[in-house]
């Protein structure tokens, strides 16, 4: 059976990380920030940290150099905050996964717009039989 112990360390972790980014760390670079998910190693020495924030990819490098500067401070706050042996070490991920989510339910919805288009094409009223067709052209001649 797989410990949850690193799992509650991760739980610890992404709320501490999250509440020391928006109230103690003032490095204008971080921005709009979200903590997405903190995934620890079953020896608790690494905790990789996945965030998400706002911007294009010049503000995506931004933050991550100013995760990068705070991240000393972040490590020693922890410390002193949290009741663990060792600190891990802490690294900071991008989560794409919310890009591809997004990107997923994009398309999910304009394969329902067409859909939806498509149902009210086939919906249109049809002549009826003993009236010629206005859109064909006419044999008759």
């Amino acid at each position: 059976m797989a410990s949850t112990r690193p799992s509650r360390v991760g739980d610890q972790l992404r709320a501490e990380i999250a509440n020391l980014l928006a109230r103690e760390v003032h490095d204008p670079g971080i921005g709009f920030l979200t903590i997405t998910h903190v995934h620890v190693s079953p020896d608790l020495q690494v905790a990789r940290v996945y965030y998400t924030t706002l911007g294009d990819e010049k503000a995506r490098r931004e933050t991550s150099r100013a995760l990068g500067r705070a991240t000393p401070f972040l490590r020693r706050q922890i410390g002193s905050r949290l009741r663990l042996k060792r600190v891990p070490l802490l690294e900071f991920f991008f989560d794409e996964s919310i890009e591809r989510g997004d990107r997923i339910e994009r398309i999910l919805n304009d394969i329902g717009s067409e859909r939806a288009a498509g149902a009210d094409a086939d919906a249109a009223p049809q002549p009826a039989p003993d009236e010629p067709n206005r859109n064909e052209p006419n044999n008759d001649e």
